[in-house]
């Protein structure tokens, strides 16, 4: 049945235009996504007064939807807040520099490590971390600093992200923005293993790129290395290269700032109220290893937990946002007691603390989506009546499902066709260097497109994020939190992005094929 269109869908359509256009240009998405809620909520209702209250309405519905996946932000960013106190956080990954005997193992293992840390706090507070303690380490062992940081990007920024299996940050969005709340789960399934697939070919492929360059194991490297530009000035360098050009995800802001706030002269991360990773490890031991053996051992549990119910039928499975709940409640539970253990009884007021940092950096990373969901919530029936204040039970408006079911017969049937196209609009939106940020689209394309092109809406879902986060989120970009992986291995950024660029591509057309097979 053909669906007539209105000015109001012309509007929301040049709305999307400007989003997608903005993005591509690397400016800022907030202020055309405010502009283009504003503009469709006065076509639809006539009413300026009634359009600048869908402004607010939008990202208070967005807020509703997402406050939630801010918490469990919060919460892992509390726990790891409280771990670097106890100085448990680089006991995590000390026992492993022993392990890298050779440069390629050294590879295997610094890419092993940065998953495993930044599947559980993101890569932004993973990237310091694993710089300062195993970078020195495996270029002893003979990696170069270039596959050094291929290891870390692919792994961190790519990877893990991309899946953000356990904080589930980018599958709640994708999946809420596809009208599918409550699929959060599949979204989350599909992107781990499409994130695993597109990770494999890229680390296999930048190994390959780097193997002739790795040496036999020598303290000559890194003396070598340390003689060159200080980490200081190779942060400096990388920001005069691209840092102008950081798009409208806070996050890569926070990546860079993240590694200028390593200590020169020992090359440890520096810690808020003064002093070191190092001196913080020295402060009672006994609790600092049972934390740094208690963390990874209950997120390890955890995740089988989730895992179970797939592989061992009748078991029954978490619902809806339960997973990303359980996840940040056990955060929760274990800052206390890190907290308890690094400052005794001061843990009262300490705790507190840990808290509103973690707020602070979940609003810092998360808020610019806020009003961007909201216009993307306006083209969804099931949002839009709440922003545009129509009363309960008024008939809202479908704005993008009812444009695309009125080209439905221009839109290819072929499910690879679409899968590949989703991808590459998610690859634009991750141009600006989010990462984030263009999830909503390639969510509500995902729910309007799936259906009629015949593929299920989470794979399509779990496809754009592929490209949206794997292009922003730091591996693709050299605008994006790319610039801390190169400031730390002290390499070139747009080198870097340049070595990384044939690898990421030739993982994400594989991934996307699987996913149209498997899915």
């Amino acid at each position: 049945m053909d669906v007539p269109l209105t000015a109001t869908h012309a509007v929301y359509l040049l709305g999307v235009a400007a989003i997608v256009l903005s993005m591509a240009l690397r400016a800022n998405v907030v202020v055309p996504a405010i502009i283009a809620t504003f503009a469709v909520a006065a076509t639809y209702t006539g009413s300026l007064i009634g359009a600048t209250i869908s402004v607010f309405n939008g990202s208070l519905v967005a807020a509703k939807e997402l406050f939630s996946i801010f918490l469990v932000i919060a919460l892992m960013t509390s726990l790891l807040n409280a771990l670097r106190a106890l100085g448990a956080d680089q006991q995590m990954v000390q026992p492993f520099r022993r392990v890298m005997t050779n440069g390629h193992v050294a590879f295997a293992t610094v890419a092993g490590i940065t998953y495993l840390i930044s599947l559980f706090f993101w890569p932004t507070p993973a990237v310091p971390l694993v710089a300062a303690t195993l970078l020195p380490a495996a270029i002893v062992a003979g990696l170069p600093p270039v596959g050094a940081a291929i290891a870390i990007a692919v792994a961190g920024q790519g990877m893990a992200l991309s899946s953000d299996y356990v904080i589930r940050v980018a599958p709640g969005i994708s999946a809420r923005a596809a009208g599918l709340p409550e699929a959060a789960g599949m979204v989350a399934d599909k992107a781990l293993v499409l994130s695993l697939v597109t990770g494999a070919v890229a680390l296999g492929l930048g190994y390959l790129a780097i193997r002739g360059r790795i040496a036999a194991p020598s303290q000559r490297h890194l003396d070598r290395w340390q003689a060159g530009a200080s980490m200081a000035e190779s942060l400096a360098e990388q920001r005069e290269q691209v840092a102008p050009n950081i798009g409208s995800f806070d996050k890569s802001v926070m990546a860079l700032q993240a590694a200028e706030g390593v200590d020169a002269a020992s090359g440890q991360p520096a810690l808020a109220g003064g002093g070191t990773l190092a001196a913080a490890a020295e402060a009672r031991p006994r609790w600092r290893n049972i934390m740094a053996i208690a963390t990874p051992v209950v997120f390890g549990l955890l995740i089988l937990f989730m895992l179970a119910p797939k592989v061992i039928p009748g078991l029954p499975e978490l619902k809806g946002g339960d997973a990303a709940a359980l996840v940040g409640g056990t955060a929760a539970l274990m800052m206390l007691a890190a907290t308890f253990a690094a400052d005794g009884a001061r843990a009262m007021h300490t705790a507190a603390d840990h808290i509103i940092d973690g707020l602070v950096f979940s609003f810092r990373a998360m808020g610019t989506v806020l009003p961007i969901a909201g216009f993307f919530f306006l083209g969804a029936g099931e949002f839009s009546g709440a922003i545009l204040g129509l009363a309960k039970g008024a008939a809202a408006p479908d704005l993008l499902f009812e444009v695309i079911r009125a080209f439905d017969h221009l839109i290819p049937q072929n499910p690879t066709v679409v899968a590949f196209a989703v991808l590459l609009v998610g690859m634009i939106t991750g141009i600006d260097g989010s990462g984030f940020a263009g999830l909503p689209l390639t969510g509500a394309l995902s729910g309007a497109l799936g259906p009629v092109a015949g593929i299920h809406p989470t794979t399509l879902a779990a496809v754009g994020q592929m490209g949206a986060v794997w292009t922003g989120g730091g591996t693709l970009i050299a605008w994006s939190s790319l610039i801390a992986v190169a400031g730390f291995a002290r390499v070139p950024v747009l080198d870097l992005a340049r070595t990384l660029f044939l690898p990421v591509c030739a993982g994400l057309i594989l991934s996307t094929l699987l996913a149209v097979v498997l899915f």
